[in-house]
């Protein structure tokens, strides 16, 4: 798949926001005041920021608004609704904290449970596409789950559960990436099943379906050396988690070892969320001959 810039923003950015937003609303870190409205701000551009810059990639920005109307059958849309539910919800809370120093729990808790939710209806918008099967797993939510979470503790402070989530979730990411270089071939798709010509010999494509690229290749067909992807896959987990929590282990903790940690956490996820588009492949592309 073509991986978009606005997209990779939007998947990794919203994801630490509404992490930090569901801690948040767990009351962790218990904050008020001035304190709060400052955990809360960021929380808030994280998560706002990566939503609006998702609407970049699409065709017709000025629908988005319909969207929420199909939330019955559309994960797109159920995670607008949640995105919605849990910004008024942690809103309300927030403004709790920091103008009346009051902890309102029940709507903490239920802000948290719609932040988490954003990020699972995030990740079955591409878990659900079964021409991606590196996509159509187990892994991908619980990828995408697992570094909003780690993200959260580590925006919020918590760096004993940082630790242990930024392990887990390095853990996951690599499982998603193993499991995920065999699941094109385990789905049975090919040219052969594709055109139901396979009982009359091998098929292959006789030329080109056209000259010239197209939508399809642009958005669908991307290829990336799988020793490029490899480096990468090691940057990625080397900046996510081993290098964040190597600085929050074995040194004096601090805001600039919080800062440097933070910020290698992000470029991590960052690199990981291109290789999460750059690998996968679209089944179209055995169309073309690039499967």
């Amino acid at each position: 798949m073509h991986p978009a810039p606005s997209v990779i923003f939007f998947s990794t950015f919203s994801g630490l926001g509404f992490g930090l937003l569901m801690f948040l609303g767990l009351g962790i870190p218990a904050v008020t005041g001035w304190m709060a409205f400052a955990f809360f701000a960021i929380a808030f551009v994280l998560a706002v920021g990566g939503l609006v810059s998702s609407t970049f990639h699409l065709g017709h920005p000025e629908r988005a608004l319909k969207a929420f109307s199909q939330w019955r059958s559309s994960w797109l849309s159920r995670e607008g609704v949640c995105a919605v539910a849990a910004l008024v919800l942690m809103g309300l809370y927030g403004a709790g904290l920091v103008f009346f120093s009051q902890q309102w729990t029940l709507l903490g808790w239920l802000g948290a449970l719609f932040s988490l939710g954003t990020v699972f209806t995030t990740s079955m918008i591409y878990t659900q596409l079964k021409t991606v099967p590196r996509w159509n797993q187990v892994w991908t939510p619980l990828n995408f789950l697992s570094l909003s979470i780690a993200g959260g503790a580590l925006l919020a402070g918590q760096i004993t559960w940082a630790i242990i989530l930024l392990i887990l979730s390095g853990v996951i990411q690599a499982a998603a990436w193993l499991m995920g270089d065999s699941r094109f071939s385990q789905s049975g798709t090919t040219l052969a099943t594709a055109t139901q010509l396979g009982d009359r010999g091998t098929v292959r494509a006789f030329e080109p379906p056209h000259t010239g690229t197209n939508y399809l290749l642009r958005e669908f067909v991307h290829v990336v050396g799988r020793k490029h992807a490899q480096k990468l896959r090691i940057i990625a987990l080397v900046l996510m988690a081993g290098l964040p929590v190597v600085l929050l282990a074995l040194l004096p903790f601090n805001h600039f070892i919080a800062l440097i940690a933070i910020v290698a956490h992000i470029a991590g996820v960052l690199t990981a969320r291109w290789l999460f588009f750059a690998e996968a492949e679209h089944v179209i592309g055995l169309y073309y001959g690039k499967r």
